[in-house]
């Protein structure tokens, strides 16, 4: 595992990406056992390098693990862990391939869920729970969906 940096206020940043389908379920992957979390179910993302915008680093992060062009819709979502130094930041986006093609170093499993299956997954992240809820808050409301 390479080691996360350290932005200047101290905390390593990361961002996570919600992509969702048609029929209303939304990308989440399981983490290969070479990453931080192993098997763990989650939205697929990665670490912000110093000096890195948001956008820049969600876009290169999806590029990476899955293979995949995207675009940002909007930031909705901002976690602080309570126990360690990491902020996460929430994204809708929009999926602009047809095919996933994920880094078997980062992913093992592709997987399209429904929110509650997000939230209720056996081997969900924590953080799943809270993200979902303001994704759901943020598609009802006006606006770009990051549909696919």
């Amino acid at each position: 595992m390479k080691p996360r940096p350290i932005q200047p206020d101290g905390r390593m940043h990361g961002v996570i990406a919600a992509i969702r389908r048609d029929d209303d379920r939304w990308l989440l992957i399981r983490r290969s056992e070479e990453v931080a979390a192993p098997g763990k179910v989650c939205f697929p993302g990665g670490g912000v390098e110093v000096g890195e915008d948001l956008v820049t680093a969600l876009v290169r992060e999806m590029q990476e693990e899955l293979g995949v062009s995207i675009r940002p819709v909007k930031q909705c979502w901002k976690w602080e862990s309570p126990d360690r130094p990491l902020t996460l930041f929430g994204w809708i986006a929009e999926l602009l391939d047809d095919e996933l093609r994920p880094e078997p170093t980062e992913v093992s499993e592709i997987l399209w869920l429904t929110a509650e299956e997000a939230i209720e997954h056996p081997d969900a992240m924590p953080t799943n729970r809270d993200f979902v809820t303001c994704l759901l808050k943020a598609v009802e409301t006006p606006g770009p969906p990051g549909r696919r």
